[in-house]
């Protein structure tokens, strides 16, 4: 099925990795949101586990193994073109996700990805729905810490 114009929205999913108070980002390579910050994440595979979606994602994205813990939020990314016409639809779901092992690097759909500050975020330019998001990760990891 083309991204572009779907016949039915797409299923991805999204990592919120967090270590130390800061979370990694990433600037999208590709459309939509291309050059744009977002978190790593990408479309789920036919057979593909959502957890497994997300590990592989983040790994291919960042070259970093995560634990993919609870499930953050799920909401729908909604595209329209110049005349109305839905261009991408994906429903996302969103993890909560922790480093592994692996050494950080842009790979794949990512072509910058870096470690940040919540304060930081809004300088960037991120998506608010993305910034709201990553808070409620730092403050679920903090309040488990």
């Amino acid at each position: 099925m083309s991204r572009q114009y779907p016949s039915r929205p797409i299923v991805g999913v999204g990592a919120v990795i967090v270590c130390n108070g800061e979370v990694l980002i990433a600037r999208r390579a590709n459309p939509p949101l291309q050059g744009h910050w977002s978190i790593p994440g990408g479309a789920v595979e036919l057979g593909e586990k959502l957890r497994d979606g997300v590990a592989r994602e983040v790994l291919e994205e960042t070259g970093l193994e995560v634990e993919v813990g609870p499930v953050l939020d799920v909401f729908d990314s909604i595209f329209p073109d110049d005349e109305g016409r839905t261009k991408y639809h994906y429903v996302l779901i969103d993890f909560l996700c922790h480093p592994r092992s692996g050494t950080l690097i842009a790979a794949s759909d990512a072509s910058e990805v870096r470690w940040a500050r919540a304060d930081e975020l809004p300088a960037l330019g991120m998506k608010q729905v993305t910034i709201d998001l990553i808070r409620k990760a730092l403050e679920l990891d903090s309040a488990k810490s």
